[in-house]
């Protein structure tokens, strides 16, 4: 497990690159008490370059000179691709050939070298290694990792430092790291918090994994959110949200959203869908409401066009 002092040495590094980010009271807006975490405004516009800065940066000088790889649909790319570029080292990532062209770019934009493969975190898993094997580059995973996950619990930290009467705190979950890190982080400092995942209905690994007991792959997944799609959730992250968390819940579609267009319209946020579910949970009164709640928005990577579709469709389901 991710210890206390890990996730400290790990807030430490990343000062150098990650923003500290506001912590949005919309309670006034959500008939709640309800504060948006807003990691869409860090670099690369997500919460990923905590995990990919803390461990491109404990790399060796000789893997940094050969470089490092990765697999993602788009945000763990980038952030590694900025990190990577910050620290001087040649960036790989394998994206699926279904990845958002603002993603692409983003982490082409950061220097990367964009390979696609496949549609699924399987596929580009095993290109990604393919890659490693050949050209002796590191692989930094999106989110299996002890560094990974100590780097996504700095967000964890700074929640309890910017919110001292908080309640619950509601994570988006893909892989599971920022939902390892943030629990670990939380459960160890201030165990009285309940931390609860979010997943879309369509993708949910992480919770049927929990239901049964034992890492679960789903024969497949669909969602609106890009970003949450794995079939299945890490060894290390499930261990972790087997330890520290207090429940994990979905959200459909349809109020993945609606939530969306809220943040936009209602609290002026731009937020990706994946970025969206902590706050789609919250609104539908999937969270428990007895002290205040912190939904991490954890990415703001849309595109007008994809907006605008979100609109049409959101505007379509009220009528």
């Amino acid at each position: 497990m991710t210890t206390l002092d890990e996730i400290k040495e790990a807030a430490e590094r990343v000062r150098r690159i990650a923003r500290v980010t506001p912590l949005v009271d919309v309670s006034n807006l959500a008939g709640r008490q309800l504060l948006l975490k807003c990691e869409s405004l860090q670099p690369g516009g997500a919460f990923k370059i905590r995990g990919a800065y803390n461990m491109v940066a404990q790399l060796s000088a000789d893997q940094r000179r050969r470089g490092v790889v990765t697999y993602s649909s788009g945000n763990h790319g980038q952030a590694m691709a900025l990190a990577a570029r910050e620290l001087g080292a040649p960036a790989v990532v394998v994206m699926p050939t279904t990845a958002p062209e603002i993603k692409v770019d983003g982490a082409r934009s950061f220097g990367a070298e964009v390979i696609f493969a496949g549609t699924t975190s399987t596929e580009r898993k095993a290109r990604a290694e393919e890659e490693a094997a050949e050209r002796g580059l590191t692989m930094v995973p999106p989110f299996d990792h002890q560094w990974i996950i100590a780097g996504q619990g700095s967000l964890g930290l700074e929640i309890l430092e910017q919110c001292a009467d908080v309640a619950t705190i509601v994570v988006p979950v893909g892989g599971g790291g920022l939902l390892a890190g943030v629990a670990a982080a939380v459960k160890q400092s201030r165990p009285s918090v309940r931390v609860i995942g979010v997943e879309p209905s369509g993708a949910a690994a992480m919770k049927a994994s929990l239901d049964a007991g034992h890492a679960v792959t789903l024969p497949t997944t669909a969602s609106i959110a890009d970003g949450l799609m794995p079939v299945r959730p890490g060894d290390l992250t499930f261990a972790h949200a087997r330890q520290f968390v207090d429940g994990v819940i979905t959200v459909d579609d349809d109020e993945i959203v609606d939530a969306v267009m809220w943040l936009f319209t209602k609290a002026k946020i731009v937020a990706e869908p994946s970025g969206a579910a902590t706050v789609a949970a919250a609104l539908t009164n999937k969270v428990a409401d007895d002290g205040p709640v912190v939904a991490i928005v954890s990415g703001g990577n849309i595109s007008l066009e994809k907006l605008e579709e979100l609109r049409k469709l959101s505007s379509a389901h009220a009528h």
